[in-house]
């Protein structure tokens, strides 16, 4: 398993796999582990009802009591159209298909629209935990705006059996304040129902980008974005890997610290991703990251985000497009090669 990882890499394995953290080292997190709900949650008030959900989550799939999460996410329908999404393999326009994709490709969990996962409730709620995603930006409104916009409720997402609640906010945006009070709310509401949360803390401004560069996926910035997904309360917060850093002082905006890029980070996508995860209370809330849009290196960019996610401390990958816009058993055997990287012992914390 190891070999293949390695090969998957390319050039890049060496510098990937042997890599140490000297910025945050890996002694001060919460790191992913059988036991990560008992050592790290024990503290938390998190009642026993969302310990149970969070467990089922846990202890579903192929990474099952590993403490590591393999999410397949499919509410793309709404937030870049149905057209665009399912078109490369049409039989995703059915929710059967989409649930029977996770449970195949060994998930610990599906993540989709309310009408998703309501349409097959009856016939998968019992078979793999379902986390209904709350709100979504519709993307039909013209001109686009981005607006996170609640098309489902709490209490629909308890009665079709789902474990967990996810919803996006997009920070920087002019209706992020809107959004983090809904969500807020609809996290409190789930937790009192004994649903687990998941959070989507993602950046959307234009003037987050600057010079040709993008820092939508800057460390420091989504690194913040983070810290108030865990203030809200969010169990597991779903992030875009850190790609650039230096967010803060490019836009010459809001407030950082000159440690946070000469102690803190390093040009290294692992250190990178280390202080996005140390920005969840240093693991104390799990983060995953996104597995992005699909190409035509699916396979390898996967594992390679894997890789990183888990040496830098990550508990996991969501990852959608690139498992479900091909065939089934290309989907399955993507979805299968990134919990091999959690799996393969060999593969470690930096």
């Amino acid at each position: 398993m190891l070999e293949h990882i390695v090969s998957l890499l390319g050039s890049e394995a060496e510098s990937l796999l042997r890599h140490e953290c000297r910025t945050i080292p890996k002694e001060r997190l919460h790191l992913p582990g059988p036991d990560f709900l008992e050592r790290v949650h024990a503290d938390s008030d998190r009642s026993a009802r969302v310990k149970r959900s969070l467990a089922a989550i846990f202890q579903h799939g192929r990474l099952a009591g590993s403490g590591y999460l393999s999410i397949l996410p499919v509410d793309q329908g709404v937030e870049h159209s149905a057209g665009a999404s399912f078109a490369p393999n049409p039989d995703f326009f059915d929710p059967g298909n989409i649930v029977k994709l996770a449970i195949e490709g060994g998930c610990n969990a599906v993540a989709s629209t309310h009408g998703v996962l309501a349409a097959v409730s009856h016939q998968y709620a019992h078979r793999i935990p379902f986390i209904v995603k709350l709100n979504h930006n519709e993307l039909l409104t013209y001109p686009n705006k981005y607006d996170q916009v609640m098309f489902a409720s709490v209490q629909q997402a308890w009665e079709l059996g789902a474990v967990a609640v996810g919803a996006t906010i997009y920070f920087g945006s002019e209706e992020s304040s809107r959004q983090l009070e809904e969500v807020r709310d609809a996290f409190q509401e789930a937790h009192e129902l004994g649903l687990a949360c998941v959070l989507w803390c993602y950046l959307r401004n234009d003037a987050f980008k600057k010079d040709g560069v993008d820092y939508h996926l800057s460390a420091d910035l989504t690194g913040q974005a983070n810290h108030l997904g865990a203030t809200l309360g969010a169990d597991i917060v779903k992030q875009k890997q850190a790609e650039n850093n230096g967010g803060y002082t490019a836009l010459n905006f809001g407030k950082t610290h000159k440690k946070v890029y000469s102690e803190l980070t390093s040009d290294h996508p692992i250190d990178l991703t280390r202080y996005q995860v140390a920005s969840c209370y240093l693991g104390r809330v799990g983060m995953i990251n996104s597995g992005g849009a699909s190409g035509a290196n699916d396979l390898a960019q996967a594992v390679r985000t894997a890789v990183i996610n888990k040496r830098a401390g990550g508990m996991g990958l969501i990852s959608g497009r690139k498992a479900f816009q091909k065939p089934v058993k290309d989907g399955v055997a993507l979805l299968n090669a990134i919990q091999d990287v959690y799996l393969e012992k060999g593969v470690t914390v930096a």
